[in-house]
């Protein structure tokens, strides 16, 4: 074997024995929270399922208008434009973190005209005067830095990390635009639930009260129960412009998800009156299985990983920095021998940095990066209990209001009973006007809070799925063009 061949395998075994060396902690997950993984304790068998949910969770209302506007918004929504932005941007820290395994070069062109110290020595000792001359040179330098304590390493560990968790990031906010749209879009429809019952009542009190005003005039009743009759009218009247204006608001918030002007709304959604209904028990799976379908969760777990590589970093700056330097070109003050043998400059070496003795800024920035790899594991904790807080909380406000909703069907039916009795007694005349009108004020209030009802329970819906974090894989979203 010759020299240089030698002198090349132990260069070789010098640099993996060297790599093989990284400081700094290894990142492993957190520890499980005791009960994370246990089934979700809100589940009701009347209501969930503990099946897998689906990630298109949106797709179990068959609502085929629905399924429309979350496709649109997934396309034009401005602040998934803003995320995917963020992501390409991540990408490409990634990419320059990653490009400092390799040597770095840099090449320099210049003319300067001046004094150079080497050439006025020379020229002092061949006893000619210092003068002013122009120096040409041309050269390109090449560095590698020997990532002996994976320095480097570390660096682009904490950049895959950042550029997960920006991701993970990027998927909470198609589950905010998810459920954010289906919420708009269940809102108007809710409302014109609303306005329905609504209308519906004012026509029945107006009915009302045309049979006592003709009783009146026939001298049957008072003045008294005619104004009565006709206040609860304006009343029932006063209840219809207030949702007629939450309904457009509804429907612009609904165009600011899509990427839409106020002007450009989607008009034909505001006929709707009737919410997206289930028709079948919500899938909702168990705390395992929330956790990691929660991009929440995992870009805090993310951030913690980068954290943790962080401490390498820094710690590796606690020792010298080295690395190999090249540099090759031509140095001349005659501008025609430039590309003369004479003109070549060249040098190869090891090049050694250190912050020593002076460490406390190294050490400084160690201990900062291991408060913050405390800090994210703090974080990821305090993220952990606060997805499964939200799912719990969901499904219980979801279970109670579905309870409500059942009673106040029951004392619906009561009501239309109760005013079919009073209509027929108060025509036969063995039944008051006012007996007549409390009847009607309570059936008024009977149908205008199951309505009401309805549109609390598919808001609750869409806050479970929500909170059982569906809705951000299988989903491209173009970036801003």
């Amino acid at each position: 074997m010759t020299s240089n061949a030698c002198l090349a395998a132990v260069g070789i075994a010098l640099a993996g024995f060297l790599s093989a060396c990284t400081v700094g902690p290894e990142y492993r997950p957190a520890p499980s929270a005791p009960g994370s993984q246990a089934p979700l304790v809100s589940v009701s068998a009347s209501a969930e399922t503990a099946t897998e949910p689906p990630d298109d969770w949106w797709r179990l209302y068959h609502d085929s208008t629905l399924d429309h506007l979350l496709d649109e918004a997934f396309k034009a929504n401005a602040d998934l434009k803003v995320a995917e932005a963020n992501l390409l941007a991540s990408r490409a820290v990634l990419e320059g973190a990653r490009d400092a395994r390799f040597p770095q070069t840099d090449a320099g062109v210049a003319a300067t005209y001046g004094r150079d110290a080497i050439t006025d020595e020379i020229l002092g000792i061949t006893g000619h005067p210092s003068q002013n001359i122009w120096i040409y040179e041309a050269v390109l330098s090449v560095g590698y830095e020997l990532d002996y304590l994976g320095r480097v390493r570390r660096s682009i560990e904490a950049a895959r990390a950042d550029t997960d968790a920006v991701a993970a990031a990027h998927d909470s906010v198609k589950i905010t635009v998810s459920a954010e749209t289906a919420r708009a879009y269940a809102q108007i429809c809710a409302i014109g639930e609303q306005l329905q019952v609504a209308r519906h009542s004012l026509d029945v009190v107006s009915h009302e009260a045309e049979i006592t005003l003709h009783r009146n005039e026939a001298g049957a009743g008072s003045q008294f129960d005619v104004v009565r009759a006709e206040g609860l009218v304006a009343q029932t009247r006063a209840s219809i412009p207030p949702l007629e204006g939450q309904r457009r608001s509804a429907l612009f918030q609904l165009a600011a998800l899509l990427g839409r002007t106020p002007s450009m709304a989607p008009n034909e959604v505001a006929s709707c009156v009737t919410p997206p209904h289930l028709t079948e028990l919500i899938p909702v799976g168990d705390g395992a299985t929330l956790l990691k379908r929660r991009p929440d969760v995992r870009q805090a777990d993310r951030r913690m990983a980068a954290a943790t590589a962080r401490i390498g970093v820094a710690t590796a700056d606690l020792y010298p920095k080295i690395t190999l330097k090249g540099l090759y070109g031509a140095v001349t003050s005659e501008l025609d021998q430039f590309t003369s043998p004479n003109s070549r400059t060249w040098g190869v070496g090891p090049s050694i940095s250190w912050t020593f003795p002076n460490m406390a800024g190294p050490r400084a920035r160690v201990r900062a990066a291991k408060a913050s790899a405390a800090a994210a594991l703090a974080s990821f904790d305090s993220v952990v209990l606060q997805a499964l807080k939200e799912t719990e909380q969901a499904l219980a406000t979801y279970g109670s209001e579905l309870d409500r909703r059942q009673a106040l069907s029951d004392a619906q039916d009561r009501a239309h009973q109760a005013f079919d009795m009073a209509h027929d007694q108060f025509l036969a005349g063995s039944l008051s006007n006012l007996d007549l009108l409390t009847t009607e004020q309570s059936l008024i209030a009977a149908d205008a809070a199951v309505a009401s009802s309805d549109a609390a329970l598919i808001q609750d819906q869409i806050a479970v799925f929500r909170a059982l974090g569906g809705g951000w894989r299988g989903v491209e979203v173009a970036a801003s063009r």
